[in-house]
């Protein structure tokens, strides 16, 4: 047999060998995650009765299965996270605005939340439609994310409303934006930077233009409430992997440049909020670029400003 058939082979014994491994655990975490749907529902006895019960039940239940998810990895893989930048301190109420290139990106920063005592915590702007999903749907609805349709007309009511249930009840918060509003593309990158050229922006490489709605209105409604801004700018070495290609291991370290920003530096008015944000997306492609060429990001990125020519 040539060394080439035997290299083929072993690489196919290989990736069963991984299947057979990942298989079982994926119907556990998906077995269990619908027993939690089930004691979710149950929770609602609670609400009439204590509100701030019902709200660690269901905390304690996404810090749990969250964390079986962050475990898993680590068993299995010895997945890794490795942190630059701004050495965050634990358990603040923040906003998180990340990068999206797959939904990988998801674990790696479960990763960090767990990490700093707020896996429970975390809290998502998703897509309305996902509400109706069984398993990760149905218990994101038990912990106030936000499902929004896209229409700021129709989404801006029910977001102030979770806001306001939020500054309310001070409600431990990890608030995770994903400003790009989609996970970026060669094509979807294209597209943004014709858009920025035709709106005066500076183009990016590596990222789309932010959509700043949902930003901006978190910032605001949430201000009094926050500690921080956490500016998350997530690589991989190696390729980016697909949720099916990290689940099987073959994205065993992650790279992340965290950037904190106390809430009382960033601007007030809606208009400067936005230009706030842009910058942060400039620098971002920025250390993106360095990354990409060097395996590493930079310890200290060169800052962005809006005076910045259209490039």
């Amino acid at each position: 047999m040539s060394q080439e058939l035997i290299k083929v082979d072993s690489t196919r014994i290989e990736k069963v060998l991984i299947t057979s491994k990942v298989v079982p655990v994926v119907v556990f975490l998906f077995g269990t995650l619908l027993v939690f749907n089930m004691l979710q529902t149950l929770s609602l006895v609670l609400l009439p009765f204590s509100r701030k019960a019902f709200r660690a039940f269901n905390r304690w239940g996404a810090n749990t299965w969250w964390g079986w998810c962050v475990s898993v990895a680590k068993i299995l893989y010895d997945t890794r996270l490795e942190l630059t930048g701004d050495n965050v301190p634990e358990r603040e109420k923040v906003i998180l605005v990340s990068n999206h290139q797959e939904m990988a990106d998801i674990p790696v920063l479960m990763i960090l939340a767990r990490s700093k005592k707020r896996l429970g915590d975390m809290k998502w702007f998703v897509k309305d439609i996902v509400k109706w999903i069984p398993g990760v749907g149905w218990g994101m609805l038990f912990i106030d994310c936000l499902f929004v349709r896209r229409d700021w007309s129709r989404d801006q009511e029910s977001i102030e409303k979770t806001f306001s249930t939020i500054n309310k009840g001070h409600v431990p918060l990890w608030l995770i934006l994903f400003p790009e509003g989609t996970r970026s593309t060669p094509a979807k990158i294209e597209k943004s930077r014709q858009y920025a050229r035709d709106k005066n922006l500076t183009p990016l490489k590596h990222l789309l233009i932010p959509r700043t709605k949902g930003f901006v209105a978190s910032v605001i409604g949430l201000r009094n409430h926050l500690h921080a801004v956490y500016d998350i700018t997530i690589g991989y070495k190696n390729g980016i992997p697909t949720l099916w290609q990290y689940i099987l291991g073959y994205s065993r370290i992650s790279h992340m440049h965290v950037r904190r920003f106390a809430i009382s530096e960033l601007p007030e008015s809606g208009e400067a909020l936005t230009r706030w944000l842009h910058d942060r997306f400039v620098e971002k492609d920025r250390i993106l670029d360095y990354f990409y060429k060097n395996g590493e990001f930079p310890k200290e990125p060169e800052p962005a400003t809006t005076a910045e020519a259209t490039q």
